[in-house]
């Protein structure tokens, strides 16, 4: 069993201020796997006065200096890579291959890109006789979830860390234990004192320490809507910098030259994967109504073949993270099949046959409209809902008629009449025809958040904008 006792602040480990403890429970065997400290707001104040005072030295270093610390960080995490995938397999259930490949390969990928775009990136620039400067932030509060606990981490770190600013992370409660390792090797490679900090903890009493605190410049937070919305308040009375990246409920359209059966069976599969536990997932599959029966059968058949199962074994799917999560997308699944409008085609209520322990969801798909709470609402499990359209415009209508603008999918033969519909859609992601970059912006439109993450533009997210009038040399 893990024991994660102590917080990183300060170039050190360090007992919590207040002692007090909370299990990790494996979520496939519902058994404790783990234990963690659990951070007060007088664990925060230490932590922002460490990165307080290291902002004043590492705000000074030059790219050269941070991209080498960049580097040695690389070094460090391509070691310990087996022991990430291990750790979130354990925390949060993902299948071994999956734990062990896309997840801590999105960590991999996020620090090469922040390396390639130190290279690059121009913090001084000339207009004329002005200068324009890009200067770090100060010191921000990092708050992760638990669903993609090393994309969502690294994404936010190692930006900061390039730029100049100095962080605390808070890691998602459910998911502690590859953040801790995470912290292991920021401090292997050598980060200086007080310039990162992870205290473990709840988000209601970490969240709202970092949120309101007056030291703390900036806060980074992906998670849910409710809670960005209250970030915000929280902020707002010493107005920091919030980048916030929420929810989606993401439309996937198949465009009636697709392949329909290969498109459908591959966006009911890749629904699946993480359990559903994607903020961006297409999870609303757009296709056309003369073509509903075979996608019917296409989306039924694909679910089906989604194999459930402990992830130690060679499954595709795991369980869901916790209790509550599971609890939640039933009383989903329940709703579906009560509203007198939704159709279920796949999977239901309840485990999977021959699991009676851990939280495992059976692969759930729905037809249904936008105008249910299962077409609506993003209920964050393996469950597709699938709605059919007329026409093009019909597609796209039903695709901006959420809240929510994370993601959203175009599949077609005709690549430029997908990218004319991309175009047309009302959220801040789209992926035509499988496409991966991690160097595009990524981020939401509506109340799936502001700010954008990835690449150079997660750079922005963590710098002033200084003009310097006649400053040209």
């Amino acid at each position: 069993m893990r024991e994660y006792l102590q917080f990183y602040i300060d170039g050190k480990w360090v007992d919590p201020v207040v002692p007090k403890t909370a299990d990790v429970i494996n979520p496939a065997t519902e058994e404790v796997a783990g234990q963690i400290s659990l951070g007060s707001a007088a664990d925060i104040d230490k932590a922002v006065a460490a990165a307080r005072k290291a902002f004043a030295s590492w705000s000074e270093t030059t790219p050269a200096q941070r991209l080498d610390l960049l580097l040695a960080i690389q070094a460090e995490y391509a070691k310990r890579q087996d022991e990430l995938g291990v750790a979130i397999r354990e925390e949060m259930g993902a299948p071994a291959g999956l734990a062990g490949g896309f997840h801590v390969g999105l960590g991999a990928g996020h620090l090469q890109a922040a390396i390639e775009v130190l290279k690059e990136f121009k913090f001084e620039e000339l207009r004329g006789s002005t200068m324009v400067r890009h200067e770090a932030i100060g010191v921000c509060g990092l708050i992760t979830p638990w669903n993609w606990p090393m994309n969502q981490t690294c994404v936010k770190i190692f930006p900061a860390l390039a730029t100049g600013c100095t962080s605390i992370l808070k890691p998602p409660q459910l998911a502690p234990f590859s953040a801790q390792i995470l912290a292991e090797i920021l401090h292997a490679a050598g980060v200086p004192a007080g310039v990162f900090n992870m205290v473990q903890g709840s988000g209601a009493v970490l969240g709202t320490a970092l949120t309101t605190h007056e030291d703390v410049d900036m806060i980074s937070f992906t998670g849910s809507e409710p809670v960005g919305v209250q970030i915000q308040k929280d902020a707002a009375a010493t107005v920091k910098r919030v980048g916030l990246e929420l929810g989606g409920k993401s439309a996937f359209i198949v465009l009636d030259d697709a392949d329909l059966v290969k498109n459908v069976t591959e966006a009911t599969a890749g629904m699946m994967g993480n359990s559903g536990q994607t903020c961006s997932a297409g999870s609303r599959l757009l296709v056309p109504n003369s073509r509903m029966a075979e996608a019917k059968a296409a989306a039924s058949a694909a679910a089906a073949s989604v194999t459930v199962g402990d992830p130690t074994g060679n499954f595709a799917m795991g369980p869901v993270v916790s209790k509550g999560q599971y609890n939640s997308i039933q009383e989903y699944i329940e709703l579906g099949l009560a509203d007198g409008v939704s159709e279920l085609i796949a999977g239901g209520p309840g485990r999977p046959d021959g699991l009676d322990k851990g939280w495992f969801v059976k692969p759930t798909v729905f037809i249904t409209t936008n105008q249910t709470a299962i077409g609506r609402d993003e209920i964050f499990g393996p469950v597709l809902v699938m709605m059919g359209y007329d026409d093009v415009d019909h597609a796209v209508e039903i695709a901006n008629d959420s809240t929510f603008g994370l993601a959203g999918y175009v599949n077609g033969v005709d690549h430029a009449a997908c990218v004319a519909v991309a175009k047309r859609m009302r959220t801040g992601w789209v992926n035509v025809n499988n496409g991966f970059d991690f160097h595009a912006p990524f981020g939401g439109y509506k109340r799936s958040g502001n700010g954008r993450e990835w690449g150079d533009y997660g750079f922005h997210e963590y710098l002033e904008i200084k003009t310097v009038l006649n400053g040209g040399v």
